[in-house]
């Protein structure tokens, strides 16, 4: 099984929208994800990877499971 690790944002996005989320939209500080009506900002690392408690935060907003992120 993948380990949990940090990502980038384009790699974050690639995988949520594999899981149903459209997007990115722009507007506001930050671009979003949409699914239904949940709306998920997504952060903006500057380059850098989003790290793993910023990653889980991330996942826990948008309901999913990490087992589910690493499928």
């Amino acid at each position: 099984m993948p380990k949990f690790s940090p990502v980038s944002q384009k790699e974050l996005v690639k995988r949520l929208r594999e899981l149903g989320f459209e997007g990115p939209y722009f507007g506001g500080k930050h671009p979003y994800l949409v699914k239904g009506n949940l709306v998920l900002t997504i952060p903006n690392p500057h380059k850098k990877e989003i790290s793993v408690p910023l990653l889980s935060r991330i996942l826990r907003q948008a309901n999913i499971s990490k087992s589910e992120w690493l499928h």
